[in-house]
């Protein structure tokens, strides 16, 4: 019994340690401004993609990625953070 209980334990941990959810990646980056009132939301890429930049998701619930170089882009999501007093990034 003792043994069945640490095996169940292990999997849990595993399972709980590599269940992060899933890793948003940017292929493709848009190069048109999308004004500050149709800006819902805006994160990171995550840690582990190769190209880094900014996912903005619009009033349309459209995700649209950007370069990471993108001056407003960083401006919109440095503003969404201190108003939020968060950081957004995964």
């Amino acid at each position: 019994m003792k043994t069945l209980c640490l095996s169940v334990g292990m999997i849990l941990i595993i399972a709980l340690q590599y269940n992060t959810g899933p890793v948003t990646c940017c292929d493709q980056f848009n190069n048109m401004r999308v004004p500050r009132k149709m800006i819902v939301d805006i994160t990171r890429t995550h840690s582990s993609c190769m190209a880094k930049g900014y996912i903005v998701e619009t009033a349309k619930r459209r995700l649209i990625c950007f370069r990471q170089s993108t001056t407003w882009v960083e401006e919109a999501y440095n503003r969404m953070i201190n108003s939020e007093g968060i950081d957004l990034q995964q």
